[in-house]
């Protein structure tokens, strides 16, 4: 792997915005270490530090960096579909089509989302593959009750996320083209939607409304990206201070919570679904990111810190997958070897922090050891043309990876809510108004995929 690494940090090109890729890193590893943290398990079952201590909640809006990584996704996703678009035939970097024709653009969506799932999707159906296995032999031997029932219910619980940026991949073309038509204003009519949702939701009490924010809080985070990707976004102090300013008074004096997460039992969430106030939070936060961006970028020149980015960014979803169950695993040899868990926010609970977060971050070093070769993009199927682009003239392939990636979205968000604890009960989740059951949403996740393998791919590969 060290030489592999070395290998790809050499020939990064002078162009690439390397502090992106820092980003894409180091959010997600604040995720993971704030799950870490917040995870208050005794032998009676597991809550959450912030809600034991509420005077820790303000340090959400340091932690609670999911923004930060959405926002990235935009940049990204900007850069690669453009690219695909320039190299499809006719267009002005890909070969001419047959007849001189440019490849369609449905075409390049299909090609563009199997890329994209790809990477998503490969690490994620391996741990829903194994969970579910292990899952489904555990309560056939009887057991599932305890912390073993706890970690089947909740160690799925973080694939919203894959949910969510499932989406926003999905929505890429359509808002990339608003975005070059409107710029800040299609930023701007997301936002004005969010907020037009939270007013309907709290001040005329309208039902079911505030589900619609799970799209347009995260997509107007989304669009921020491709602001950062034309280079619009010159004003990063000014973006942080309004936002940060913004936040504050909604929280002092709107309906919503102070913790950017979801506590325990509390009646709106900021998170689940979000609200404006996430929303402004993470302005202020995508701004105070570019602000570090000059000292950012003069400390990725070093080749040693250049190659422990590349090294991360090449398992970090794997890492983000397997956390839950590492720290699970932590706690499951804690009880089974009878050492006492102290009570949380304790002094003798605070003095093993370190020791369980070193011990979940080994576990998950080995799970990652297990399972990273699956992050890695598959090879190409020989026989299936000269790259993604090759399958340009397949008919209907944009449609089908439509119907894909809405499959693949629902199944993982399905999944998130259901967990596998219950299989052989019968347990579900109500996703949309309609009940899901664990084998449904994996059963979905997979069908959905292979549609997209299957428009991606073209004729050639049928």
């Amino acid at each position: 792997m060290g030489s592999r690494v070395r290998q790809l940090a050499g020939a990064t090109p002078a162009t690439r915005d390397r502090y992106v890729d820092l980003l894409r890193v180091a959010s997600l590893a604040a995720v993971v270490l704030g799950h870490w943290l917040m995870a208050a398990v005794t032998p009676d079952g597991v809550g959450n530090l912030l809600a034991v201590v509420p005077a820790l909640q303000p340090l959400t809006w340091l932690l609670q960096v999911m923004p930060v990584f959405f926002f990235v996704g935009g940049f990204s996703h900007a850069l690669s579909y453009r690219s695909l678009l320039r190299k499809r035939p006719g267009g002005p970097e890909g070969p001419g089509g047959p007849d001189g024709s440019k490849g369609s653009e449905g075409s390049v969506y299909s090609a563009f989302l199997r890329a994209r799932l790809q990477r998503l999707l490969r690490p994620t159906t391996v741990f829903v593959l194994v969970w579910g296995a292990a899952a489904l032999l555990v309560q056939l031997l009887g057991g599932g009750g305890g912390l073993t029932g706890v970690t089947l219910r909740m160690v799925t619980q973080p694939l919203w996320f894959i949910g969510i940026y499932l989406a926003m991949v999905a929505f890429t073309p359509p808002l990339l083209r608003l975005h070059e038509r409107y710029g800040w204003g299609a930023f701007a009519g997301l936002a004005g939607a969010a907020a037009a949702v939270d007013v309907l939701r709290f001040a005329a009490g309208a039902p079911y409304v505030e589900f619609l924010n799970f799209a347009f809080v995260w997509l107007a985070v989304h669009q921020l990206g491709f602001l950062r990707a034309d280079g619009r976004l010159r004003r990063p102090a000014l973006l942080a201070g309004a936002g940060l300013a913004a936040a504050c008074a909604l929280v002092a004096f709107g309906p919503y919570p102070l913790s950017m997460v979801g506590m325990p039992g509390e009646k709106v969430s900021n998170m689940a679904p979000p609200t404006l106030a996430l929303l402004a939070h993470g302005l202020w936060l995508v701004g105070a990111v570019e602000l570090l961006r000059a000292p950012a970028a003069r400390l990725l020149e070093r080749p040693r810190v250049w190659r422990t980015v590349v090294a991360a960014n090449g398992v970090a979803m794997t890492a983000f997958l397997w956390h839950l169950t590492a720290m699970f695993g932590v706690y499951g040899a804690l009880l089974a070897l009878d050492v006492p868990l102290p009570e949380p926010a304790s002094a003798a609970w605070w003095a093993q922090v370190p020791l369980r977060i070193a011990c979940a971050a080994a576990l998950t070093a080995a799970l990652v050891a297990v399972f990273r070769t699956f992050e890695r993009p598959a090879p190409s199927a020989p026989g299936t043309g000269r790259g993604p682009l090759a399958a340009s003239g397949a008919p209907g392939a944009g449609p089908l990876a439509a119907l894909g990636a809405t499959l693949c979205l629902l199944g993982v968000l399905g999944l998130s809510m259901v967990g596998f604890n219950g299989l052989l009960d019968g347990r579900t989740a109500l996703l949309i108004a309609i009940p899901v059951s664990a084998p449904a949403a994996v059963a979905m996740t997979l069908g959905g995929w292979l549609l997209v393998e299957r428009a991606g791919r073209g004729r050639g590969a049928r």
